[in-house]
């Protein structure tokens, strides 16, 4: 069994500001020959020139799609710093960057890629790092005698700090998925996105975690940077809602381990303490009826049981897009990401 997405959306909403459309390849097309362009798009089973593709297997029905992001407009432009492409307008940007794989120490190439993205950030004159998207293969895979997420933290962590942005209190929102060797994209390794704005985002935390860059050195000599979520001004009177990707962790410990429903339904528990936080700090009233999610899922068969799961619990939220990747943790079988735009202002 799957569950069926609403219709893609073949033309973007009229909205004065930043908005997220999830459009199928043809609309995506059609958006990206018109003006204003798109500030990017993330391709979920796609890859398309101008795109920034993530060929990971679809696993709800529709199709490939693209969450195409949508800026102010205006003067539009676009450069290249280091490896990272980046597209910017007067308030926002979007970049990519993709390297090849390597085989040993994964901690330098991740420092170098993230001081890459504060450089394009300078560059393009949006240096607040709204969202950021992490994808490298074999995630949970020996990167010789350390775990190759746990370099990953070292040299992103590292990068951070060398550039002077915040590795703790004011990290951004984000993922970090894995993409094992059957499931490489064509090319490669590290396949970084980040969206990034002129005034900085509200980081929020979950009450019922330790936050991300807390955590102890049992999850690594250097701990993830990001935070929870992220609120933004999204432009036009409404409030962007960035939700980084989440787990069954409790404190900073994964449960449920082996259930990929109880984790699911721990997730979902996580999902609406982020919603509470994020309602303390806005007048927009978050619900779960206003989240896009993204479901990832490290086994292709536990789709259909997680989705199904989903849409009991959460009847009225759009139905989400499912893809299957590896978890961060290898005892972690779901994670979730979101994000949401409604009516308010920051309080």
């Amino acid at each position: 069994m799957t569950l069926a997405l609403s219709p893609p959306t073949s033309a973007p909403p009229v909205a004065a500001g930043l908005r997220c459309v999830r459009l199928d390849p043809v609309a995506w097309a059609r958006q990206a020959a018109s003006s204003p362009r798109p500030l990017g798009g993330l391709g979920w089973g796609i890859a398309a020139p101008g795109l920034a593709g993530l060929e990971l297997p679809v696993l709800s029905e529709g199709g490939p799609l693209v969450d195409a992001w949508l800026g102010q407009g205006g003067t539009q432009r676009q450069g290249r710093n280091g490896a990272v492409q980046w597209q910017a307008d007067d308030r926002w940007a979007f970049g990519q960057l993709d390297l090849p794989d390597v085989d040993g120490d994964l901690s330098g190439v991740a420092r170098q890629a993230y001081l890459d993205i504060f450089t394009a950030l300078r560059a393009c004159g949006h240096t607040q790092v709204l969202r950021l998207w992490n994808y490298l293969p074999r995630i949970n895979g020996d990167g010789g005698g350390l775990e190759r997420y746990r370099q990953f933290n070292i040299g992103r962590q590292q990068a951070f700090m060398e550039a002077g942005h915040d590795a703790f209190e004011g990290a951004p929102a984000a993922c970090a998925l894995g993409l094992p060797d059957a499931r490489d994209m064509p090319g490669g390794g590290l396949h970084l996105r980040f969206l990034a704005a002129s005034k900085a985002p509200r980081p929020l935390e979950n009450p019922r975690q330790v936050p991300a860059y807390r955590y102890s050195s049992t999850y690594g000599p250097r701990a993830p940077t990001f935070s929870r979520a992220a609120l933004a001004d999204a432009g036009g009177g409404r409030v962007a809602l960035f939700v980084s990707g989440t787990a069954s962790i409790v404190g900073e410990h994964s449960v449920h381990h082996g259930d990929v429903l109880a984790q699911a339904r721990e997730t979902l528990v996580n999902l609406q303490a982020v919603l509470d936080a994020a309602n303390a700090r806005c007048t927009a009233g978050f619900t779960f009826d206003d989240l896009h999610c993204t479901v990832y899922v490290r086994h292709a068969g536990d789709a259909a049981a997680v989705l199904a799961l989903l849409a009991a619990a959460q009847p009225g939220a759009p139905a989400p897009l499912c893809v299957q990747a590896d978890v961060c943790r290898a005892e972690l079988l779901v994670e979730i990401e979101a994000h949401a735009f409604a009516p308010g202002a920051l309080a």
